[in-house]
């Protein structure tokens, strides 16, 4: 069987950056473009060995703002993979936009290189809530963005919202979504807004200008029901599609298979080792074009890592995971883990699909604690069913300072 491969290209230039984005990027740093993108050419030149044994399938250009470092950088890029490695011509292959940054030329010369797929990062309908979390665009150009892409011929258009934002209501959270589904996209990414300390907007944290947990909640129900109905189906927490157009590039990371990561701050998973690159523009950039070390996290992804996150991932989507499946991979008992999620099914947490389990929105809403609470179980079961478990805890536990009794015992 032909091995498949994803590409993530990190774009770390934005014109500005938005008061909730804790994601690596610059802003105001355009003089620096040309020089980023020479080192992210050479980058991908050197890992042609690397890419080699793959047919690469999905190849998705993020942020940052893609669209904002201009779609003749992006065509190069792509172009460059073209000639390095064997890109399929039935791949996926998205670019992330902001309405303020579409232009029908950019399009056009995209749509004409081979990309397919289009992410507009809208957010919200409501214009002042934009202004206030520091968007450039209002929602008259994202209407206007969308139009243009369908004019070009993209026929795969995925639209970023997010709910539970400061002096968000209800009825402003309906609202956009009615709009967003009014322009006909193929796939919704919805996300509940999280504070991250040090961005501007960890201001409000704990202040009434942001929804509470309950109002909250209910934006996230409300909308797994409405775009259920309009036919978008959930296929993973914060992910809906029509039929057959989920996210092929995302779905990547939640099935454990390959991809590769290029930029600062990017992450790869190829042949059970995890690594990213440093999260500096300046020192990725010296240190393609000079030989020095980017690399940032370097990980061989053992039994262990490797079970506990087919449970993580494998809850997150509406696919779930099985017993046949995790007892043929990773050779444990299923005993424990199948107890917890008939408890959750109890609650409505989680319902049994056939042979699969897997959150409802209810359980998707807990889906911290409920899956954490299944990683325990998962812990307890494997420490005492596999014998090369507890040598791993033991050497873990050493490595700490502690006994091999202290580190194996319950």
């Amino acid at each position: 069987m032909d091995k498949m491969l994803g590409i993530y290209i990190h774009i770390p230039f934005c014109a500005s950056k938005c008061s909730y984005c804790d994601f690596y990027s610059l802003a105001g740093s355009e003089n620096l473009m040309e020089k980023y993108q020479e080192a992210l050419i050479r980058h991908i030149e050197e890992a042609a060995p690397q890419m080699e044994p793959y047919y690469i399938d999905t190849l998705y250009f993020g942020g940052g703002t893609p669209s904002y470092y201009g779609a003749k950088y992006i065509c190069e890029i792509f172009n460059t993979l073209k000639r390095s490695a064997k890109v399929l011509k039935s791949s996926e292959v998205t670019v992330e936009m902001n309405p303020d940054s579409v232009t029908r030329e950019d399009l056009r010369m995209l749509r004409n290189e081979g990309v397919n797929r289009i992410s507009l990062g809208i957010q919200s309908a409501n214009d002042d809530i934009l202004r206030l979390i520091g968007r450039r665009h209002n929602f008259k150009q994202a209407e206007q963005a969308a139009r243009m892409a369908r004019a070009e011929g993209f026929d795969n258009i995925s639209i970023d919202l997010i709910y539970g934002l400061p002096s968000q209501t209800k009825n402003d959270w309906a609202d956009t979504l009615s709009k967003a589904i009014a322009l006909h996209p193929q796939h919704f990414s919805c996300y509940g807004l999280k504070i991250e300390e040090g961005t501007p907007i960890s201001q409000y944290k704990g202040s009434e200008i942001l929804p509470n947990d309950d109002d909250q909640a209910d934006m996230y129900l409300y909308m797994t029901e409405a775009l259920e109905y309009y036919g978008y189906s959930q296929y993973e927490i914060s992910n809906f599609s029509l039929p057959g157009r989920e996210s092929k590039h995302n779905l990547k990371y939640w099935q454990l298979d390959d991809y590769m990561g290029f930029g600062p701050g990017a992450h790869s998973f190829v042949g059970g080792v995890r690594y990213s690159y440093v999260r500096d523009l300046g020192k990725y950039t010296d240190g393609v074009l000079n030989g020095r070390n980017i690399i940032d996290e370097y990980e061989k992804i053992g039994k262990l890592e490797r079970a506990a996150e087919y449970i993580m991932l494998g809850m997150r989507t509406v696919r779930g995971i099985s017993k046949d499946e995790y007892v043929s991979i990773y050779k444990s008992g299923f005993g424990k883990i199948e107890y917890l999620l008939g408890e959750y099914e109890k609650k409505g947490w989680a319902k049994r699909v056939g042979d699969r389990w897997r959150l409802t929105s209810s359980g998707f809403l807990l889906s911290n604690i409920l899956i954490g609470t299944l990683l325990e179980a998962q812990s307890q079961a494997k420490m005492t069913a596999n014998p090369w478990m507890i040598e791993k805890y033991a050497q873990s536990g050493q490595e700490n300072g502690l006994s091999e009794k202290e580190s194996t015992e319950e």
